[in-house]
């Protein structure tokens, strides 16, 4: 991974775009994606995770914050609701 900081920064404003729900699950936690604390406690300690979103604009939150991990190099699966 490129650099932690970095990355929760640009989820956290990417998914702040959007009007829809966009929740981490990460192990047994689940954690809003718009929330930089939440994220800087999550993707420190967990390796693989899954995006659930739901919402007016969900198809384009999902591949715009997909993106963004992806271009940092964290595996997020994408949970089809």
């Amino acid at each position: 991974m490129a650099n932690n900081n970095q990355a929760v920064v640009e989820i956290a404003q990417t998914a702040g775009k959007f009007a829809s729900s966009i929740v981490l699950q990460a192990d047994n936690k689940y954690i809003d994606v718009k929330s930089i604390l939440g994220l800087f406690t999550t993707l420190v300690n967990t390796q693989s995770y899954e995006l659930h979103v739901h919402g007016p604009d969900a198809d384009e939150a999902k591949a715009a914050v997909s993106e963004v991990f992806k271009k940092h190099g964290l595996n997020v699966k994408v949970v089809a609701e």
